[in-house]
């Protein structure tokens, strides 16, 4: 199991970004959390077998249809045992 932590930058506010990305994280059977932050991301917690975590970087380098992806960072953290499922948080 790996684990990364991801800020997406670009118009990705008010266009289902959070909701994609719940939908393509549980789709993968991913653990982790998705979240507005104030500045205008979108900072993602995503955590699972390597490949699968992998291919949902890949996919938030592009986002939801309606979605202009300008910037992604991704960050290798500690996977959290006690996640046991993808969610949408409240806004940071």
């Amino acid at each position: 199991m790996i684990a990364r932590h991801l800020i997406i930058a670009g118009r990705v506010q008010g266009v289902f970004f959070r909701g994609s990305v719940v939908a393509e994280a549980r789709r993968r059977c991913l653990t982790g959390w998705v979240r507005n932050v104030g500045d205008g991301a979108v900072e993602v917690l995503a955590q699972g077998a390597a490949e699968e975590v992998e291919a949902l970087v890949q996919w938030c380098r592009r986002g939801s249809p309606a979605a202009d992806v300008t910037g992604l960072t991704v960050t290798e953290i500690d996977p959290d045992p006690a996640l046991q499922t993808f969610e949408k948080h409240i806004n940071a």
